[in-house]
């Protein structure tokens, strides 16, 4: 994490220890509990909004999702979620930019990752 950076939640337990782990940051927290989901700053719609999105992929699109390719799935999602507000035409430009160069092989997609699953491994299972 970026010395300065603020790091935004809601009042949940799980990240009372945060501001334990160093000093570099600020930690604000909004009160969900009492009503409260924006103070100045302080909010957690944008992380919320990215949740809903890859979940409707998931639920709407893929149905599964493998441990072994999670991290495309989540980079795919940031992508949408990022160029939003853009236009169509825009967004195409940079999905066809972001394409060039690269590739993924079958024989890559479907290698053993090494979990009990295999290749196959489904993320929620």
């Amino acid at each position: 994490m970026a010395e300065g950076a603020v790091v935004n939640t809601d009042e949940a337990t799980v990240y009372e220890s945060l501001p334990t782990l160093t000093n570099q940051y600020r930690h604000e927290t909004v009160k969900h509990s009492v009503g409260e989901y924006v103070r100045g700053m302080a909010h957690t719609n944008g992380i919320e909004s990215f949740w809903a999105l890859l979940k409707r992929g998931y639920v709407g699109t893929y149905h599964k999702m493998s441990h072994k390719h999670l991290n495309r799935y989540v980079a795919e999602f940031t992508g949408r979620h990022n160029t939003r507000p853009l236009d169509t035409e825009i967004q195409m430009q940079n999905l066809v930019e972001g394409m060039r160069d690269k590739r993924l092989r079958y024989g890559d997609l479907i290698e053993d990752n090494g979990l009990p699953s295999g290749a196959r491994g489904d993320l929620f299972e």
